[in-house]
């Protein structure tokens, strides 16, 4: 019988970590000769507070929270750049963090040459990257720039190439700050593939990050992180809903100042809520003003990603009132959508277009597993 107790990675107990702030600041030798024989007063941040987890071995780990909870700090700390005020950080293995992709990159060096520093930062001798370097850059899809400076290359080109060497790393522990967020879609979707080949080798791989499809389709266990303290941890829906929660809560989806100003047709748009659960009907009254280029009004919506879900118009017949009804069933997956709008006329050509009028939020309260952009009816037969 194997013993399925679970061995720790990393155990992280009662950290605190605070930073001391000078009020004044000194920038001139005679502003530091003053500050010699005047006190010059100092105010502390706390940034972590008494925040206690364990991360075991083969676990796909995600920390989620928005900006200012303490994520970058408690990741420096991870990787040893900080030390805890008080606390303490315990790794079982040897640890590779990816805080910032293409940090030892050196612009003036050629792509090429570029793969052979970074491998030599992981450890690798030069023979070993000879027999990678092939496999990094038809990863990163690079191979006639290779040759070229890296300030000549697009940021994009830049985190392709970063990423390719950084998978090749092997410790025990790997640490990814937001890697997902960056290159285009092709490539978005070939780093998705690489974590699920950690996930199914049992790689430990911790995953910070604001996107919760990205927690719910590769993490195994997930932890939240709210004012420098643990908000919660555990199943990964559960984060994804608290933090959908808390950043409908922060206002971060929508400032609606900025909405208004994003009216340059005159549209108002009312009856939005905030949050909806599965299947539930989004009702809007649409007005707009009386002009000779609006004779229709159409809706579609997006997701976060401006994947586009679904859209449709009111027909070339014109509407009278100069409002409308809108009324559609939101059988979406969990997370955030953009509502955009476009006015037609008399030809049913489209004569403005407005996007990202409006943010909503789809309640992460599915009983089952589902993925995609929609919810389709389905179900398993078995026999």
């Amino acid at each position: 019988m194997t013993n399925s107790i679970p061995e720790p990675a990393i155990e992280v107990i009662g950290i605190h970590k605070e930073f001391v702030l000078p009020q004044s600041r000194t920038t001139s030798l005679k502003q530091a000769a003053v500050n010699i024989v005047r006190e010059n007063k100092k105010t502390t941040q706390k940034v972590l507070n008494d925040v206690s987890f364990t991360i075991n071995k083969g676990e796909f780990f995600g920390i989620v929270g928005r900006n200012g909870s303490g994520k970058s700090t408690l990741l420096k700390m991870l990787a040893g750049v900080y030390t805890p005020t008080k606390g303490e950080i315990k790794l079982h293995g040897g640890l590779t963090p990816f805080i910032e992709l293409g940090v030892g990159f050196n612009p003036e060096l050629s792509g090429r040459d570029n793969v052979y520093l970074n491998g030599a930062l992981l450890g690798y001798t030069h023979k070993q990257m000879d027999t990678m370097y092939e496999e990094i850059v038809e990863f990163a899809e690079l191979g006639p720039f290779m040759d070229q400076k890296l300030k000549n290359y697009s940021s994009g080109m830049q985190v392709r190439l970063a990423f390719s060497i950084a998978i090749k790393a092997k410790n025990d522990i790997l640490i990814f700050d937001e890697v997902l967020a960056v290159g285009d879609e092709a490539f978005q979707r070939k780093c998705m593939e690489v974590f699920r080949q950690y996930r199914k080798n049992k790689q430990t791989v911790i995953l910070v990050t604001h996107s919760m499809d990205s927690v719910n389709a590769l993490c195994t266990r997930a932890l939240m992180l709210e004012d420098g303290k643990i908000k919660h941890i555990g199943e990964v829906d559960d984060i994804a809903r608290l933090y959908t929660e808390s950043n409908i809560r922060s206002g971060e989806s929508k400032p609606k100042d900025e909405v208004e100003s994003e009216h340059s047709k005159g549209i108002n748009v009312q009856g939005l809520k905030s949050l909806y659960s599965k299947n539930d009907y989004m009702e809007l009254s649409i007005g707009w003003p009386e002009r000779d280029d609006i004779h229709g009004i159409g809706v579609s919506i997006s997701n976060i990603n401006d994947i586009y879900v679904f859209g449709s118009n009111s027909g070339t017949t014109k509407l009278k009132n100069k409002k409308v009804k809108y009324r559609v069933r939101l059988n979406l997956i969990p997370g955030e959508y953009k509502i955009n709008m476009a006015t037609y006329n008399e030809k049913g050509e489209i004569s403005g277009l407005i996007q990202d009028v409006e943010r909503f939020n789809i309640r992460n309260d599915y009983d089952t597993t589902v993925g995609g952009v929609t919810i389709l009816d389905h179900e398993y037969i078995t026999s």
